[in-house]
């Protein structure tokens, strides 16, 4: 599909083995795990839904089962699934689908589950680059003596050890600790280490208000921070009807730091304005302040967004769940 940059999200199993997985707490939704003899072995079981005797719903299927509660060896045994599960679930087995309707099982089926090391040999073979994210432990740090920067080095470790030039790989995270880490002891990778920003689920946020964002733009340069990744909804805005950079977007590109953006293809249909992605496109920015008007309304309109993010923001990557869009824009604009 013509993607340069390939990510694995990395956790890691009971045995301190790194594997591609995009949380550590997923397996109940992204493997088979629930309807194998390793589901008892899950921080939280397989739980049914319940009914009243109307046939309400009154309690969720439930589970949550982690990479750090099985050995590799066991990870290994499973099969990745679409990430979904059924809240009406009777049996583990029913709790594997509930897929969205908007999205298709097609390529879903019997997947086959990746350590960090088997994806860098994949992205070697392929002629990608790499972007490998830090996944937050869901788990207690130290986890059986495994500290948070030994987790960070031994990602950067596995690069090392397969020869993987430190030009070709974004290390990035969501813990500003993580990126400084690898600025201070693998400065190499360091130089292209992608600060993933997630602080808008902080209290009293607002991309609009610089004296909302802790650490500020010039803090984080003068860190050695040199690119800071946003959700998409963040760098744009609505001014006299018109999809815009927004202050957050200036004020990253005033400071000197590169920009990419997240996820692209990820929102459901755009013909009711899509979700989280295009909130303040679409009339749903939970700022107080921030009462714009709709310029979202179909699925062509992530077209209208793609070019201002490239052409106006000046980003120099978009992640996507179906990267054929971005690289047939890319194709057309001779980017």
């Amino acid at each position: 599909m013509g993607a340069g940059i390939v990510e694995c999200d990395v956790t890691f199993t009971k045995d301190k083995e790194l594997v591609c997985r995009h949380a550590q707490c997923d397996l109940h939704t992204t493997t088979n795990i629930v309807a194998t003899d390793l589901g008892a072995k899950c921080t939280t079981p397989f739980s049914p839904a319940e009914f009243d005797a109307d046939g309400n719903l009154i309690k969720r299927a439930s589970a949550k089962c982690c990479a750090s509660d099985i050995t590799l060896e066991e990870f290994r045994t499973l099969q990745g699934k679409m990430d979904a599960s059924n809240p009406r679930a009777t049996t583990p087995q029913e709790y594997l689908g509930g897929t969205a309707d908007w999205r298709t099982d097609l390529y879903a089926g019997r997947g086959t589950l990746m350590t960090h090391k088997e994806s860098i040999a994949l992205f070697k073979k392929l002629g990608v680059k790499m972007t490998p994210e830090l996944k937050s432990p869901e788990v207690p740090m130290p986890f059986d003596g495994f500290s948070q920067q030994d987790y960070a080095q031994k990602m950067i470790d596995e690069y090392k050890q397969a020869r993987v030039p430190a030009s070709h790989v974004w290390p990035q995270s969501f813990n500003l600790a993580d990126v400084q880490y690898w600025i201070a002891h693998e400065p190499r990778f360091g130089r292209q280490a992608v600060f993933l920003d997630g602080r808008d689920s902080t209290a009293g946020f607002n991309h609009r208000d610089p004296a909302t964002w802790t650490p500020g733009m010039s803090e984080l340069v003068a860190d050695g921070v040199q690119i800071i990744a946003p959700p998409i909804w963040m760098l744009v805005e609505v001014e006299n009807g018109r999809i815009v950079p927004s202050r957050y977007a200036r004020e990253a590109k005033a400071a000197g730091l590169d920009i990419i953006t997240w996820s692209f293809e990820r929102d459901g249909p755009l013909a009711n304005g899509g979700g989280y992605y295009y909130q303040t496109l679409n009339g749903r920015n939970p700022n107080p302040d921030s009462v714009e008007p709709v310029v979202i309304n179909n699925d062509g309109d992530m077209m209208n967004v793609l070019h201002v993010l490239a052409k106006d923001v000046g980003v120099i990557g978009i992640f996507s769940d179906w990267p054929g869009t971005v690289t047939y824009y890319a194709s057309c604009m001779k980017r």
